[in-house]
């Protein structure tokens, strides 16, 4: 096995603990504000729609995921989607609309008032994330963003935003990641406290 191969993995590893510490230091409390808003939605009858593009949709997927079907309780499935996931709602849109107006539309189609839109982006700029985030605020929904890179233009839309301290697009989105799951594992806590783990 190469030295620099081997160099190289734990320099990825390293830099990629390091992110996520200086993450939880900066925005530990956003987080924990976030994951709360998040909780209540649910306890309150309302749902979660998560969107972004790329990775980022795949980032949505994966918390609309661990919520619909488990995270790490046997708990009933609570209704959160991911926009990206319907291939002919977004080439519809896309072709109808224009890109920009895809996760608008899709807003629009499913969120109303007391719901919450989780926002990802690594860099905040993406038009069609920060078009649904102000779609979303317009039906009274609140709404959260992850994002990287300073922040961008979507860290000023939002009610809470959690920046990732990085300009690095792979480091942003195992932060993004890591942040997901802490809102599971908190919604699993304190909504279904009576359920022990699977």
């Amino acid at each position: 096995m190469s030295d620099d191969r081997l160099a190289r993995v734990r320099a990825s590893f390293e830099e990629s603990a390091r992110v996520k510490r200086e993450t939880v230091e900066a925005s530990g409390a956003r987080i924990a504000e976030a994951a709360e808003i998040v909780i209540e939605t649910f306890r309150a009858g309302g749902k979660l729609l998560a969107f972004g593009n790329g990775g980022s949709a795949a980032d949505a997927q994966h918390l609309a995921a661990e919520l619909a079907g488990r995270f790490e309780k046997e708990r009933p499935g609570l209704p959160a989607l991911a926009l990206t996931t319907n291939s002919s709602d977004v080439t519809a849109i896309g072709n109808d609309y224009g890109f920009g107006q895809v996760f608008v539309r899709l807003v629009e189609a499913h969120g109303r008032q007391g719901d919450v839109a989780v926002a990802i982006s690594t860099s905040g700029r993406s038009e069609n994330v920060n078009a649904a985030v102000s779609a979303a605020k317009q039906r009274g929904m609140r709404t959260i963003g992850l994002v990287g890179k300073g922040g961008g233009k979507l860290a000023g839309l939002v009610d809470v935003a959690i920046v990732v301290p990085s300009d690095s697009t792979p480091r942003i989105q195992e932060s993004h990641i890591a942040v997901i799951h802490v809102f599971c594992e908190l919604v699993d806590a304190e909504l279904f406290a009576e359920i022990s783990e699977a």
